[in-house]
């Protein structure tokens, strides 16, 4: 059996160095639902607003899936962790029978263990856990509202890689903020600049 990948971001569509240590593509949809929303300002995506598991979200979404070309958990957690440019605690890892799941809240590591127990193909998973950090940086709480100020506060550098990151984003990645933008004027005038 082996180790998945679960995604529901970036990840899907721009694999970077994790390219050479995964085989047989995406199953799209086809990983556990997790709740996910765009409420993390990234540094690595020019302060863009970018997806999280969050466990305030109201609603899960469908994940997605592939395949670790490693038989270690602990390698295949660190190739994920080096792809996110992120510390190894925030690296999501659940065990088949293993107990609790490590580096995430105890609800999410319940979802993905369900999930593994369900299926025949994987005995691990990994996944990225960053933590939500709206708060933190922009000094109020996650809104629909408060996200869309973000954006329209972003320099236009920052705006376009906005745009393209939430643009890009898997359609099964419909969180209710990507659905609120949708119905936005401003933001859907946005793809007359940056649609290529």
């Amino acid at each position: 059996m082996s180790i998945a990948i679960l995604a529901y971001g970036s990840l899907i569509w721009d694999e970077e160095n994790l390219a050479e240590h995964i085989t047989g593509g995406w199953a799209r949809g086809e990983g556990p639902m997790l709740p996910v929303e765009f409420s993390r300002v990234s540094p690595k995506r020019k302060r863009a607003l970018v997806l999280v598991v969050d466990e305030a979200a109201p609603a899960p979404v469908p994940t997605s899936v592939t395949t670790s070309r490693r038989e270690s958990i602990h390698e295949a957690a660190h190739d994920l962790a080096r792809r996110e440019r992120a510390p190894i605690e925030a690296i999501g890892v659940a065990e088949r029978g293993g107990g609790r799941a490590r580096n995430c809240p105890a609800g999410i590591g319940h979802i993905v263990n369900s999930w593994l127990e369900a299926q025949e193909t994987y005995r691990a998973a990994v996944w990225t856990n960053l933590p939500g950090n709206f708060p933190q940086v922009a000094g109020e709480d996650f809104t629909h509202e408060a996200g869309l100020r973000w954006l329209k506060g972003l320099g236009p550098e920052s705006l376009a890689e906005a745009w393209r990151y939430i643009t890009c984003a898997p359609e099964e990645t419909d969180t209710p903020f990507r659905r609120f933008l949708a119905r936005d004027d401003w933001w859907r005038g946005l793809a007359r600049r940056y649609r290529p």
